[in-house]
């Protein structure tokens, strides 16, 4: 069996045999994976009319503690989000009514963010089938090889300083 990377490893080999082309076995595999998977969670994540950001933003209040609220430093720190993104983000949030933004309570500059309880109530209903759109995107590899494969990418991340705070 093989894949499109295949094709394009034959390719370099015959055209390059000088060339150790190896690495783009996996980087092209990850690129495409990444392609597919994105497109089948943009498509899950359409349906509530959110996308990827919002849904994280939403993801880390819920899960963050159980008052579900953070500052925007701190979704930051917690979420998937950049920075630029973090205030258009909650601009959009705040607008349909998922989150508040409110006065910190200890620092006078700062705020909060806050999930509302339609806020809560939707990311409720996301979260199950955001993980059964994973599942399902998952469902070639058996249980041990999700374990190892998530092993070997959680070294690869590591190794290029991606560290838990």
């Amino acid at each position: 069996m093989a894949d499109h990377v295949d094709l394009v490893l034959e390719q370099w080999a015959t055209q390059r045999p000088d060339l150790d082309a190896s690495p783009m076995g996996i980087i092209g595999r990850l690129s495409r994976l990444n392609a597919l998977f994105d497109t089948a969670i943009r498509r899950n994540f359409a349906r509530y009319d959110l996308d990827r950001a919002s849904f994280d933003v939403l993801a880390t209040l819920r899960r963050s503690n159980s008052e579900h609220r953070l500052t925007p430093a701190g979704l930051m720190r917690s979420s998937m989000v950049t920075s630029g993104a973090i205030s258009q983000r909650l601009d959009r949030l705040e607008a349909r009514g998922l989150v508040t933004r409110t006065p910190s309570e200890t620092d006078g500059r700062g705020v909060t963010v806050t999930l509302t309880a339609e806020g809560l109530e939707l990311i409720d209903k996301v979260v199950p089938t955001h993980v059964d759109t994973e599942h399902e995107l998952l469902d070639g590899l058996s249980a041990g090889e999700r374990d190892q494969l998530a092993s070997l990418l959680r070294t690869l991340l590591e190794s290029l300083g991606d560290k838990r705070d």
